[in-house]
């Protein structure tokens, strides 16, 4: 038998877990890390309107000339892969892509280049 005090605990459903990550190395030229961070700090988010994003981190090196880290979660590589060709990956890299071709239509060398790493979730 139950009293009123007796306390009833509902197990909420599980958060989607992401099995596939994606992480962007992004190495800045020192006179453009200021700039970076800041379009990251103010960006589209339009990455969070994708279908199967979970979230994502925006990690600073904490030694001088290390590369940011852009760690992305999704539920699935297809997920991402929607993600990349998508309008909304166009709206939200426009600013940085057009630092990057600006740089090189005047001959100078791109303040940033990035390497991405895909990976699948191979345990918790």
């Amino acid at each position: 038998m139950t009293t009123p005090t007796d306390a009833v605990t509902v197990a909420a459903p599980p958060a989607a877990l992401a099995t596939f990550v994606a992480i962007n190395f992004i190495a800045c030229d020192p006179e453009y890390r200021d700039r970076f961070e800041t379009l990251f700090k103010s960006r589209a988010h339009a990455i969070e309107r994708a279908p199967g994003f979970l979230h994502m981190e925006v990690l600073q090196p904490t030694r001088e000339g290390g590369d940011h880290l852009v760690v992305s979660h999704w539920t699935d590589q297809a997920a991402f892969d929607h993600w990349r060709t998508s309008p909304e990956f166009a709206e939200g890299h426009r600013r940085g892509f057009e630092d990057v071709r600006r740089a090189r239509e005047e001959g100078r060398k791109p303040p940033m280049t990035s390497r991405m790493e895909t990976f699948s979730v191979l345990c918790r």
